[in-house]
């Protein structure tokens, strides 16, 4: 995307209703945030969120199940 693609979008965006603007802003901001921030996936994190979010059919368990697996890895 070039720098005028960027201007163009931005263009438009000044044209929306207030709050639209708002929401781009804050969209925007967030997006600097997780640029300054030092954690990163690795790629093989990465990857294995990729395959969780192609899933159709994820496993889910229960709010017991969940609390028994918290218990028996951290002890809580």
């Amino acid at each position: 995307m070039t720098s005028k693609e960027v201007r163009n979008v931005l263009d438009r965006v000044l044209t929306w209703p207030k709050e639209r603007q708002e929401n781009a802003v804050e969209i925007l901001e967030r997006m600097e945030q997780q640029n300054k921030s030092p954690l990163r996936l690795t790629e093989e994190q990465a990857a294995e969120v990729r395959r969780r979010l192609k899933e159709k059919h994820p496993k889910t368990v229960t709010l017991v199940q969940f609390n028994q697996h918290v218990r028996r890895r951290y002890g809580v």
